[in-house]
């Protein structure tokens, strides 16, 4: 594979702007393009959700300082969004009526917020959180309000519920679940966040369904769930989830996998030569689990980005890095690493889940799929390599053992 001339970079976020840097990080001397539609240089999503909306901070973590992109010399044009691709020329056109040439392309569009498809889905006043303006808006509209329902129970939506709490807004979370998170680490990990919103005041209407966002042309009055029963509220934060962005992939026609994700080998290369996709849209084989995964978290964007790099320039190298994600609510911080089934996996407590002070362990088979600890700090290397060793142990070792031994 000869080195190209050109690498284009379709998506300015922390995948997007990783790849860039590590580019040049490896010596790659010809023209880098980054293009963003966001208007701001790249920044890392977790503060969004977390800093930014408590108000202890009003800045994001900036990917890269202010003078980096100029200094090593790579174009970076915010603002500006990618229309459409065509393969066969390695062309890509942009909304600023710009037409690009690559010999490599690299796809990072990331996600948006899904919709909720109700009666006033789409009434002015609905927030979503998605990006850093995002987010300031949010945070003035919780400073305000005396009410706020959040729809949609997941990390964002209970990351937003404990930043309204801090604002002293009156706080509802409606969520078809019975208990929040559980599609993710199970009813009696999601257990304890239902238990430490509710002692910080949040309000809980699970296995309910939204079924109307009730007001006007001035704004949102209220929610409606399917009893009847409507919710008053000042601020309705839309948390449902989030769809990745392969609209431009789709149409450029690149093979999308069964989670919408675009579907990429274990190297991160799509089937058109020398197309690669990474972070939230990459719908990845992964050689550890033996098929594609999606992980729609900052890590993962970011070590993506990364790891492409090199691939871009000749290599083939798989990615085979464990998902990790971590989150922060009011005094409880946890880091997650690796990938359960809750219905299916075998949990396994250590600790004690009362004081909130415990790691959990998911087991396949008699391996660790995965380990979350929560307000527990000194064990992160041994459950990193537990979960990428897939080691076998038993349950008993799990809760007594020396964590580091196992390992």
């Amino acid at each position: 594979m000869s080195e190209p001339r050109k690498i284009v970079v379709v998506g300015a976020g922390l995948g997007g702007a990783s790849a860039a840097a590590a580019l040049r990080e490896r010596g790659y001397p010809g023209e880098v393009l980054l293009m963003g539609s966001d208007p701001h240089r790249p920044y890392e999503l977790p503060p969004l959700s977390k800093g930014v909306l408590l108000g202890t901070t009003d800045e994001p973590d900036w990917v890269h300082d202010e003078k980096f992109y100029a200094e090593k010399d790579i174009r970076f044009t915010p603002g500006v969004t990618a229309t459409r691709v065509e393969l066969g020329a390695r062309l890509v056109l942009d909304d600023a009526g710009g037409e690009h040439r690559y010999d490599r392309l690299v796809l990072a569009t990331g996600s948006r917020p899904k919709s909720l498809p109700v009666p006033g889905g789409d009434l002015p006043g609905l927030y979503t959180l998605r990006s850093l303006d995002d987010s300031l808006k949010l945070r003035s509209a919780f400073a305000e309000a005396e009410r706020v329902v959040v729809i949609g129970a997941g990390w964002i939506g209970s990351e937003a519920a404990a930043a309204a709490r801090s604002h002293d807004a009156d706080v509802t979370v409606v969520d078809p679940v019975a208990v929040p998170l559980s599609t993710v680490i199970g009813e009696t990990i999601g257990g304890v966040f239902r238990d430490l919103h509710t002692e910080n005041g949040v309000h809980w209407r699970l296995g309910e369904q939204v079924t109307e966002i009730t007001g006007g042309p001035d704004g949102v009055r209220g929610v409606k769930l399917g009893n009847g029963d409507e919710l008053q509220a000042d601020v309705v934060l839309v948390a449902v989830g989030a769809a990745p962005r392969v609209e431009l992939a789709h149409a450029a026609g690149l093979e999308l996998s069964d989670d919408g994700g675009v579907a990429v080998d274990a190297g991160l290369r799509t089937a058109a030569p020398d197309v690669y996709a990474v972070g939230d849209i990459a719908a990845h084989f992964h050689p550890r689990y033996g098929r594609r995964i999606r992980v729609e978290h900052w890590q993962n964007a970011k070590d993506q980005g990364t790891h492409v790099a090199q691939n871009l320039l000749g290599e083939n190298e798989p990615y085979l890095a464990t998902p990790y994600f971590f989150t922060d609510q009011y005094d409880l911080g946890c880091e997650y690493r690796g990938l359960a089934d809750p219905a299916a996996d075998e949990l396994v407590v250590r600790g004690d889940l009362g004081s909130r002070e415990f790691t959990a362990f998911w087991l396949r088979d008699g391996e660790v799929s995965a380990a979350m600890n929560v307000n527990m700090w000194d064990d992160g290397d041994a459950l990193s390599a537990l979960v990428d060793g897939r080691t076998k142990v038993t349950a008993e070792q799990l809760k007594t053992a020396d964590l580091a031994s196992l390992a």
